[in-house]
């Protein structure tokens, strides 16, 4: 009888994957000394003298570090500058919150895009830019009564119908706006002893304070189930920013204590089999002391805001839930925290 082969000595050995080199990446692009090198091109001429004819002023010329091709940083009188007339609507809040950005730090720090317009398809009669990158910063720029805007200018006009690809940035999403505005009040603590009202452009909204140091303890911590409460709640501490951070310190902790009573009563839920992205909001509204508020009521302070849902976490029942209760439900999830 012939010897039976074992299973390892019938099965050829695999053979190991070989790790696939990276492609080397080489340099591409100008040097920083060859950003001015060279003759610039007829057209970028044609266009200096169209600029100045128009009011503007040449601030200087170069070549772009990556293609190579000639650019003009400009000033432009704000009235030759329209938006594409095919840009998205405006968003006023965007447009007050640069508003108020430029006219307290003084300065105005970031070039819109332009190209040539041609004369026959321009919306405003004045107008000889479009700037399919930047209509929000021209809007705040003539509501604060500019009279001129910087402009990096492109000659080649069709670069607004490409532009859209180039704006790919992330936006933030909750933790890293938290954390980035807890990170610049941490160092404010250090330098400055004004009020922390007094930078409340910076901040943006004093929740994002709060949160941030939550974040810093508890990075997974479900930030946008509490948002909308802090939202109506905190405010602007009119104290020197050392001795409110002691403050919102002590926020920072009531609010994790909560946090800390209502994930033992949502992981109470999900035994009964109730599960949903919302589940954290859920009971987080159930909780709310201000969920039906009158709004004739005095205001309630955050420190008592937060006192009573601590309370009411405690007495939370999370067997008095239904299905369809929670069927009802929508809100922040806990998958918007990643943005």
């Amino acid at each position: 009888m012939p010897r039976k082969q074992s299973a390892s000595s019938s099965t050829p050995a695999s053979t190991p994957k070989r790790r696939r080199k990276k492609a080397r990446v080489s340099a591409l692009g100008l040097a920083a000394s060859e950003l001015q090198g060279g003759a610039s091109p007829s057209e970028l001429t044609k266009l200096e003298d169209r600029l100045r004819a128009d009011g503007g002023c040449v601030l200087g010329k170069y070549r772009d570090p990556f293609g190579g091709k000639w650019l003009l940083l400009a000033a432009l009188p704000i009235h030759r500058v329209a938006p594409t007339p095919y840009q998205r609507n405006l968003s006023d809040t965007h447009v007050r919150k640069l508003e108020e950005v430029i006219a307290k730090l003084g300065y105005y720090l970031d070039p819109i895009i332009a190209v040539p317009s041609e004369e026959t398809t321009t919306s405003s009669s004045d107008a000889r830019y479009w700037t399919p990158n930047g209509h929000h910063r021209l809007c705040a720029m003539r509501n604060l009564g500019a009279k001129s805007i910087t402009a990096l200018i492109i000659p080649d006009p069709s670069i607004a119908y490409r532009i859209l690809a180039l704006n790919t940035e992330k936006a933030h999403n909750l933790r890293e706006k938290a954390l980035e505005v807890v990170r610049m009040y941490r160092e404010l603590a250090t330098l400055s002893r004004d009020p922390e009202s007094a930078y409340h452009v910076e901040f943006e909204e004093p929740a994002l304070i709060t949160l941030g140091l939550c974040y810093e303890q508890r990075p997974r911590l479900s930030g946008g189930a509490f948002h909308p409460v802090l939202k109506r709640s905190d405010t602007f501490l009119d104290l020197p920013i050392p001795k409110a951070l002691t403050i919102r310190m002590g926020y920072a902790q009531k609010l994790l204590e909560i946090d800390d009573v209502l994930e033992e009563k949502v992981a109470q839920l999900k035994q009964r089999g109730l599960t949903s992205p919302y589940l954290k909001s859920f009971v987080v509204a159930r909780v709310n002391p201000l969920r039906f508020r009158p709004k004739e009521a005095p205001d309630l302070s955050l420190d008592q805001v937060l006192a009573r849902m601590l309370e009411a976490s405690r007495k939370f029942r999370s067997d008095t839930i239904n299905p369809e209760d929670l069927a009802r439900t929508s809100g922040p999830s806990e998958e918007n925290e990643e943005g």
